[in-house]
């Protein structure tokens, strides 16, 4: 099922690096990953070996995020998003950040080379200057505020996504506002899964939120990767069917190995019907109203044009 002949969305990870502390993140736990042991940047020469020009000619998206960096923390991401335009001068290019690093000439440049219709560049900005630090840790307001203002400038499609907890629920207006005002495209919100792995002392969900507990193994699993034709690589160079298997990258189990073993991860979808991989469960299973839980997360999607 996923022909790697056949890939229309690729999502790299560009690196591990990352200026902030989300006290969610999978960089913040110990058991998934280490960063003075196991940082990693994709190389562009890596992307040139690991992709030929036939298959990005192929592609009709691609986007830069991850599971442990932030991908503006790369100094290859400029390369790496030049180079794939310059085969492909259709494809969609993406790219999701915490928007707090970087100077404003590199976010102009960026705004500069994502210029197509269809291009993005997603902030994560999880409320305004008193309470986006409180889980964007490390993260300046004012710094994010700028580095936007340089995107959209360059002439980029800038999207504010907006993780809602009860420390910032209030403000959803105030921060939809705010987007439509600098000149954002769209705004976004949504509520994290993680509360059904991590729990930490000062953040709690949003009012309403309930926990949605997958059948362990046994779920019906609704495969983005599949639906979408779409791959994942690490900041590592390795590839996984999506990123959140590839959030095990640094800690592969004897069963995923399996997986990753199989021609096309056939394993994979070949469990679905008896007992699925465990990190499908977690993120793919389908809710009482037939989303993913991946899907069910999101809660506004409005455009701002």
């Amino acid at each position: 099922m996923f022909d790697l002949t056949n890939i229309k969305i690729l999502h790299i990870e560009p690196t591990t690096i990352c200026n902030a502390a989300c006290p969610q993140c999978a960089r913040e736990r110990p058991e998934l990953y280490n960063d003075k042991t196991q940082r990693s940047t994709l190389t562009l020469d890596q992307c040139k070996n690991l992709f030929d020009i036939d298959f990005i000619k192929n592609l009709n998206k691609m986007f830069m995020c991850g599971d442990f960096g932030d991908a503006a923390a790369s100094s290859e991401t400029l390369k790496i998003f030049e180079y794939f335009r310059s085969i492909n001068s259709d494809m969609e290019l993406g790219l999701n950040t915490n928007g707090g690093i970087q100077n404003t000439t590199w976010w102009y440049n960026l705004g500069k080379i994502l210029n197509k219709p269809k291009d993005f560049c997603v902030f994560s900005i999880d409320g305004l200057e008193d309470t986006n630090h409180i889980y964007r840790r490390n993260v300046n307001f004012s710094k994010i505020i700028e580095n936007a203002q340089a995107f959209i400038k360059g002439g980029g499609s800038a999207h504010w996504d907006m993780l809602v907890f009860k420390h910032n629920e209030h403000q959803i207006d105030a921060c939809r506002n705010l987007a439509r005002e600098l000149g954002f495209s769209w705004f976004r919100t949504k509520i994290s899964k993680r509360f059904n792995e991590v729990n930490v002392d000062n953040i709690k969900p949003p009012s309403g939120y309930t926990v949605h507990t997958p059948s362990q193994r046994k779920a019906q699993i609704k495969c983005h990767a599949i639906d979408d034709k779409s791959l994942y690589v690490t900041a590592k160079g390795e590839i996984f069917p999506c990123c959140w298997i590839g959030n095990r990258a640094y800690s592969v189990d004897s069963e995923l190995q399996e997986i990753l073993d199989s021609p096309n991860y056939q394993k994979l979808t070949d469990s679905w019907s008896t007992e699925p991989y465990y990190i499908c469960c977690d993120n793919c299973s389908l809710t009482d109203n037939n989303q993913s839980l991946f899907e069910s997360q999101w809660r506004e999607n409005t455009c701002l044009r």
